[in-house]
């Protein structure tokens, strides 16, 4: 490892070098692509990772890569060296509406998807996990949940209107209220390749990655001086990540360089797709569609940042310290015949939850920003899980043994750990170019199933993906 890494950490500083060194060059992108008021915009991000552990390259899957432990497959397959993508950002294409219309009354839209750039295709975590279904461990390229299951816009497709005095009122597809605060607490911004809270969603869908993204909401937000609130409810409903209600709420205020935001979420009959082998046959994939079990999931959120400022107006860099904990529980939720998950892919529910699964994550870091262009941020993450217990079957079965530690190690307490390092150039508004290093590690019950780990009692498993990426932005 020691030679992939030297040369890989050579790479870096020479691509980061030359970057400087053409900071100056002309940039022949416009501001924006704009027409009256529709914005056409996107993002570009590809790159090359090396990983100390991991899988091979997925055409479908996030990412491309498992970018880190936690939500591994459980699969690696031993050490990768490829071209990888989105390692800072979902690469994505979309549309902004903002158009005054009458009064202060301004007409509002946006229709946004993510795809990868590598394969050109839609992103379709759901696809890689029914790809990947027939192979066995050890054998299988990337692929976990995802609320991003190949729909035609899988991340926002939302219209409504704003006014500065009642504030904005929108109806569609919408990130959750924790997924857009995590945007702006996460140190790291809801990097795939150096995030936890970027690369897993879990904690964005409260517990549940389909349910980072809720269809058919209605969300409210208003603005008064330091303090901000917002709100937002879903009916819920089959072909989507919540088969049934859910609401959430955010409050916090802004004064000076403090910002911190309390977000509560709530959401009945969350879809958790499975990886394959959790079911522990050959061609584990059920008939008619993917392994699945579903969640009441209910989330606690405290969130706050404090932006320091240096330097006078021309040259002033900002260093940014930010910190967050969430409290997750997973409870059983009602189930739906012939229920789909997101991406209309049908779902075969195996098992129910009994005691429920708790969660409580913590993180902090820190973001340098300089007037030069330069970014330097630090993050570390971490996760701790109860022992939880389950169930076979779709929904409790009188006299059947419950499912716990001893028979399925993965529902056994542990620990998940994340420290990760990057650094940014910006050569301008469109063009930047990163190197970063990401750290991961699974203890106990998380570590489950990896090769050498004892079975829901001992044992970690650790990850190491450097890489080395550009980004185009317009």
């Amino acid at each position: 490892m020691k030679r992939y890494s030297c040369g890989i950490g050579a790479a870096i500083v020479l691509a980061l070098a030359c970057a400087s060194a053409q900071a100056d060059l002309k940039d022949p992108l416009p501001d924006s692509l704009s027409l009256g008021g529709v914005t056409l915009y996107g993002t570009i991000d590809v790159g090359y990772a090396y990983q100390s552990h991991g899988v091979p390259l997925s055409s479908q899957y996030l990412g491309g890569l498992e970018y880190q432990a936690f939500t591994t497959t459980r699969n690696f397959a031993g050490a990768q060296s490829t071209l990888a993508e989105s390692g800072l950002e979902q690469s994505k294409v979309g549309v902004r509406i903002a158009e005054p219309i009458v009064s202060d009354v301004t007409l509002l839209g946006q229709a946004e998807t993510g795809f990868n750039p590598l394969s050109g295709q839609l992103t379709d975590a759901c696809a890689a996990l029914a790809t990947n279904s027939s192979q066995a461990q050890g054998s299988q390229t990337a692929n976990a949940d995802s609320s991003r299951c190949g729909q035609a816009f899988n991340s926002l497709l939302f219209g409504g209107a704003s006014t500065p005095r009642f504030g904005k009122l929108t109806i569609g597809r919408h990130n959750s209220l924790e997924l857009d605060a995590l945007a702006q607490y996460d140190p790291q911004i809801l990097s795939y390749a150096f995030s936890f809270l970027g690369y897993s969603g879990f904690n964005a869908g409260a517990g549940s990655t389909q349910a980072g993204r809720w269809d058919n909401s209605i969300k409210y937000a208003y603005g008064n001086g330091p303090f901000h609130v917002a709100g937002m409810y879903s009916d819920g409903g089959q072909d989507t990540g919540i088969l049934h209600r859910a609401y959430a709420a955010d409050a916090g205020l802004v004064y000076k360089g403090l910002s911190v935001d309390f977000v509560y979420e709530n959401e009945n009959g969350a879809v958790n797709l499975r990886s394959s082998f959790d079911n522990n046959g050959v061609n584990p994939l059920p008939s008619p569609g993917l392994a699945a079990y579903i969640s009441n999931d209910t989330s606690y959120n405290l969130l706050g940042k404090y932006t320091f400022e240096f330097g006078d107006a021309a040259t002033k860099d900002k260093l940014t310290v930010y910190a967050g904990y969430s409290h997750i529980r997973k409870a059983q939720g009602q189930t739906e015949p012939g229920a789909e998950a997101q991406g209309s892919y049908p779902i075969s529910v195996g098992i129910y939850v009994i005691s429920p699964a708790v969660y409580n994550m913590e993180w902090t870091g820190a973001r340098y920003a300089m007037s030069s262009g330069w970014n330097f941020t630090g993050a570390f993450y971490h996760v701790n899980q109860n022992s939880w217990t389950i169930g076979a079957g779709s929904s409790p079965t009188p006299g059947a043994t419950p499912i716990g530690c001893s028979g399925a190690g993965l529902l056994c307490a542990g620990d998940f750990y994340e420290a990760s390092g990057v650094s940014d150039y910006v050569i301008n508004k469109h063009y930047d170019v990163y190197g970063g290093v990401n750290w991961s590690k699974v203890t106990d019950g998380l570590a489950n199933g990896f090769p050498g780990t004892t079975v829901g009692t001992a044992g970690s498993e650790t990850q190491v993906t450097v890489m080395l990426g550009f980004r185009v932005k317009f």
